[in-house]
């Protein structure tokens, strides 16, 4: 599925309604269409009051139709209009006219706080306010009125966007956006449901199809595109009957120190779990025991200190480098890192003291392979492309440093996202248990052994993150959030494999006992 921004969708609105031979009007009364049977479904029939709050715009004419739509199947509905301009949307006009054949009440026309309905908690609140044409924030009486909704305790459902909230630029007003319970977006979610500072707004969403015009949504280039099944399926490769170990790679996963050996058990062990057909660790003399004993399927070569590394000396040609787990950063950790990347070619997965090392030596970064990975957590990334003031400014920076390096960079976080150049992949699996010590030296080793098997590095980072969140939600239906540990994650690797496959074969089934019926 792909993101669009504001200007975009309203494209896509003027391109529908020319080539289908519609009016703006009709494209409204198709998208609030939507709303009604999603609540009719849900609601079927329940006398439960509905409090409709519209705007002026083409949001509040979605609100206005509706209502109409609630009303005319015998809902009790209560339509309320924030009336804080003479101006007015001409869809809006046009809808607010048609509710003189349905209603026996006229809109609620709001002026001040004065006008601030009762509402119990069992009602339902619709918010239809503002859209995402919104370009300042809500002020006076109307900010006041958003903060009354979120006081309320009834259910609050948001159409498109909740109100205070812009599609793909920072947020205006934390204090003056509606707390939805649920969004239903049209045709495709907005990137601000999944950045952290103002996903916080749209714990849930859906998006409703309402019909926009396909040829525009598939030629045109997105601001992001989201990783769901559909596409994951798409990167795996299937295994060949006659292949053996050598024809999967061999991972070299660098890293560790003394007390920090943890790190490389977990990504070693992920990459030969995500499918790399060998793994060396290379690691301190002080991590051999650990790693032979925890990882019996894993080879281990020894840096000639005991604590820490000293020196990178390998006797095979990797086809993968997983390095900056548990590293550490000593004088001589840094000089023969800054050594191996002026003799390495192929791309390699960068994490942890890896990052923080280019980070405090900015030339070196010349010396990385292009097209290598990065996968920062929050402070490192800051640390590597500089602090920012809000999500997009953080993102703007990160293309930045992806263009002018032609790195791939993984920003972790509830959602994902993984940049190279302009293009932005946004994964949808993961849960909140992954918040945990580790969680990313297996993600580190996965997308290690993704490389090794030949998968080409944005796939390696993209899939690499989609299993890895996959197995996250694998782990919390068994174990809740809490109790997760990062070693479950590498347990269920191969069920995240198997959980994009078993899906396929049953569909297939399926099919044909449909077809055979």
């Amino acid at each position: 599925m792909n993101i669009f921004s504001a200007k975009q969708l309203y494209e896509a609105d003027k391109i529908t309604t020319d080539k289908q031979g519609i009016s703006s009007v009709d494209l409204m009364e198709r998208a609030a269409t939507q709303i009604y049977d999603w609540l009719h479904q849900r609601m079927q029939g329940a006398q439960v009051p509905v409090h409709i709050f519209c705007g002026i715009g083409n949001n509040g004419g979605d609100g206005l139709v509706l209502g109409r739509l609630l009303i005319e199947s015998g809902y009790t509905v209560t339509i309320y209009i924030a009336n804080f301009t003479d101006k007015r949307s001409k869809c809006f006009l046009i809808n607010y006219d048609r509710l003189k054949n349905v209603a026996k009440k006229w809109p609620v026309l709001m002026t001040s706080e004065k006008d601030f309905p009762k509402i119990h908690e069992d009602d339902i609140i619709v918010d239809a306010i503002f859209g995402i044409g919104l370009n300042r924030a809500p002020e006076g009486w109307v900010k006041s009125l958003i903060q009354y909704l979120n006081e309320q305790k009834a259910f609050r459902l948001s159409i498109d966007i909740p109100s205070g909230l812009s599609s793909n630029e920072p947020l205006l007003d934390g204090e003056a956006v509606i707390h939805a319970n649920h969004t239903l977006t049209f045709q495709t979610p907005k990137l601000s449901f999944f950045l952290p500072e103002t996903g916080k707004f749209v714990p849930y969403f859906e998006a409703l199809d309402i019909g926009l015009d396909p040829e525009y949504l598939v030629s045109t280039t997105p601001l992001a595109q989201l990783i769901m099944k559909p596409l994951a399926k798409t990167f795996y490769k299937q295994r060949e009957k006659y292949s053996h170990k050598g024809t999967y790679g061999h991972s070299l996963l660098v890293g560790g120190s003394k007390g920090k050996m943890g790190a490389m058990v977990l990504a070693s062990k992920a990459a030969l779990s995500a499918g790399s057909g060998l793994a060396t660790a290379f690691i301190p003399e002080c991590g051999n025991t650990i790693l032979q004993t925890a990882i019996p399927e894993a080879m281990v070569l020894s840096d000639v200190n005991n604590d820490f590394i000293s020196e990178i000396a390998v006797d095979f040609e990797p086809s993968a480098i997983g390095i900056g787990p548990g590293m550490g950063q000593d004088k001589r950790t840094v000089k023969t890192f800054l050594k191996l990347l002026s003799q390495t070619k192929r791309p390699m997965v960068i994490d942890a003291d890896a990052i923080n090392i280019i980070a405090a030596n900015p030339s070196a970064v010349k010396d990385v392979p292009k097209r290598s990975i990065f996968t920062p957590h929050p402070v490192e990334l800051a640390r590597l492309v500089g602090k920012w003031k809000n999500d997009y400014e953080k993102l703007k920076k990160v293309k930045v440093f992806s263009k002018n390096n032609e790195m791939i960079v993984v920003i972790k976080g509830a959602n994902t996202i993984t940049i190279f150049g302009d293009e932005m992949y946004i994964n949808t699996t993961g849960n909140p248990g992954m918040a945990t010590a580790g969680s990313g030296d297996v993600l580190t080793g996965i997308i290690t052994g993704l490389l090794s098997q030949g998968y080409e590095p944005l796939v390696a980072a993209t899939f690499g993150v989609y299993l890895h969140g996959s197995a996250g939600n694998i782990v919390s239906q068994e174990k809740g959030h809490e109790a997760l540990l990062a070693s479950d994650l590498i347990e269920n690797i191969g069920k995240a494999y198997l959980e994009l496959l078993i899906q396929e074969e049953s569909q297939i089934q399926n099919e044909e006992e449909k077809s055979s019926s």
